[in-house]
């Protein structure tokens, strides 16, 4: 009987097949871009003899519609490695697209006093947030969801409950011209700048998650919390830190909100969140924590973009869009219930 279960192991467990399942989880969200890319080119509706979704107008409008989620994706990335969940973020991004307006048009700060104070507060709520959850032993889940009502409050109350319009130039009530770069292209009018801070944003987190002796804290405290704080690994100090650096990309994307539509809204950035989740689970991080990457979530964040992009381009309803894009969140969660534990 031993023997004949041993005979069949080397069957399930070959190293090749092991290496192949291994490479397919591991870069599950870039098998699913490339397929979902492939299939956009195909169902691309044609103008004048070319196809519409390859034009490089589009393809890069892609990037652009998907830069402030990407951003925030990428802190809720650092966050759900810990284990957590950060639920404010959303509001965070409006609160912070409120600041920028505000600060700039109203108070007549600067461009660049005003995008640090902005960013202090995102990264000040994100600290406090750490520390509530890290202090008093409340649920990731619970805080974040209180401050994602807070901040919101915050929002309205500093605005009046009314967005601000922001207008250019060097008078009263007007920001400086160098903040509606944000709207603009770079690269001969190509690459939007909102995208290319979203890829700058997520190149630096690659380099952290990389070569940082506080990437091996926040896979440590995802994988095991226990066995991490039993290593000597600074729980408390990490995870604080984590949200603190959450709540700093979510004000950086408010500003970029602010920027690209020249308003700043005490309800914009409303069901971001959700948004940012699906791009970090679709990219093949777990949400138990642990387990992911960056380059994942940034697949899952373009994946998104790209299936949006095609569908908008053929018309189809936007209720069969959301559709679609909650089929392929099932998906992937799915394929991370079948991961076997031995694949990081």
């Amino acid at each position: 009987m031993t023997e004949a279960k041993t005979a069949t192991l080397p069957d399930l467990d070959r190293p090749g097949q092991h290496g192949l399942l291994a490479t397919l989880f591991r870069f599950q969200s870039l098998f699913g871009l490339v397929l979902v890319f492939i299939a956009a080119v195909v169902y691309s509706p044609s103008k004048n003899g070319e196809l519409v979704f390859l034009d490089s107008g589009n393809l890069f409008n892609v990037v652009r519609s998907m830069s402030e989620i990407g951003i925030l994706a990428v802190g809720m990335t650092l966050v759900i490695l810990i284990g957590g969940i950060d639920l404010s973020v959303g509001s965070v991004l409006g609160l912070a697209s409120v600041g920028a307006a505000v600060l700039l048009t109203e108070n007549g700060l600067g461009l660049v006093p005003a995008v640090l104070v902005v960013l202090a507060i995102g990264l000040g709520f994100g600290l406090l947030q750490g520390f509530a959850i890290t202090s008093f032993g409340i649920q990731a889940f619970i805080v974040t969801l209180a401050g994602m009502q807070i901040a919101r409050g915050l929002a309205r109350i500093w605005s009046g409950g009314q967005g601000v319009s922001i207008t250019y130039g060097d008078g009263p009530g007007q920001a400086p011209e160098s903040f509606s770069l944000l709207g603009e292209r770079t690269f001969n009018g190509l690459v939007p700048i909102p995208a290319l801070i979203f890829l700058v944003v997520a190149a630096l987190a690659v380099v952290l998650l990389r070569v940082s002796a506080f990437s091996r804290h926040i896979y440590a405290i995802g994988g095991n919390e226990k066995a991490a704080r039993l290593s000597g690994v600074p729980v408390k100090r990490v995870k604080i830190i984590v949200f603190g650096l959450c709540g700093l990309l979510a004000a950086l994307a408010g500003i970029v909100h602010a920027g690209q539509l020249n308003f700043g809204g005490p309800n914009d950035g409303s069901m971001y969140e959700l948004d940012a989740i699906a791009a970090v689970v679709i990219g093949g991080t777990s949400l138990m924590g642990g387990r992911g990457s960056v380059v994942g979530t940034v697949a899952g964040a373009l994946l998104v973009g790209v299936l949006r992009n095609i569908l908008g381009l053929n018309n189809v309803d936007s209720n069969v869009q959301l559709l679609v894009i909650g089929l392929v969140i099932v998906l992937a969660a799915g394929l991370q219930r079948l991961r076997p534990a031995s694949v990081s």
